[in-house]
């Protein structure tokens, strides 16, 4: 008899933690996969939130895109030369100087409008571009006149294009720099500027350069 009761409570004391076991696996199957790998690189997430919000897009980057309410594979989209991604369903759009967050919010506004109630869209960085914006010329007493690509960074100035052409030469009039780009008609348009001050720490107007952009550097006058 003494046997009889220790072996039924063994198997009463058993029947909670059997209880709970399908609830459990029923709860871990319910919580979405985790991975430590989760970046804007690898955008194996299904959530927006953890995109990248640090890095802005520059032409030729390539980009994986994705809808989770599409339930289909990645894309591959690529920044053009005009700074554009080509989207399904919605077209171009502008991605140049937006980080993959800031993209993916946009289209996801688009898909609302007329395709998805409700949009996640996800955005990644495969690879980065590694052309260049353009060229632009110098001309006059700097280190180093010739042509110059633009480089890819966020906002490429004039006084930063001097800094890049080893400065300013000796006799050089740094305070009536020439910007000739043209215009919508093709006509060259001059404006001046003085990026001496801007280069000692001044405040003042330091426009950004634009492909085929000419940088005309003139010399001081100089009475013996």
């Amino acid at each position: 008899m003494l046997l009889k009761r220790t072996a039924l409570a063994l198997v009463v004391g058993t029947l909670p933690a059997l209880a709970q076991e399908p609830a459990m696996q029923a709860r871990k199957n319910a919580e979405p996969e985790r991975s430590a790998g989760y970046s804007s690189s690898n955008p194996g997430t299904n959530s927006m939130a953890v995109l990248d919000i640090k890095r802005k897009l520059q032409v030729g980057d390539q980009l994986s895109y994705r809808v989770i309410e599409e339930r289909s594979d990645s894309q591959n989209l690529t920044v053009n030369d005009s700074g554009d991604v080509e989207v399904p369903l919605i077209g171009r759009v502008s991605a140049s100087g937006k980080t993959c967050r800031q993209l993916a919010e946009q289209i996801k506004s688009e898909l609302e409008k007329d395709y998805f109630h409700h949009a996640t869209v996800i955005i990644g960085l495969n690879a980065s571009g590694t052309r260049n914006r353009g060229t632009i010329y110098l001309m006059g007493p700097v280190r180093n006149q010739g042509p110059m690509e633009i480089p890819l960074e966020d906002h490429f100035t004039l006084s930063k294009a001097i800094l890049r052409a080893g400065g300013f030469a000796d006799f050089a009039n740094g305070t009536k720099v020439k910007l000739v780009r043209k215009n919508e008609a093709g006509e060259p348009q001059a404006r001046f500027y003085n990026i001496a001050d801007i280069l000692k720490g001044s405040s003042g107007e330091d426009p950004e350069v634009k492909p085929d952009d000419l940088i005309v550097v003139p010399e001081k006058f100089i009475n013996f």
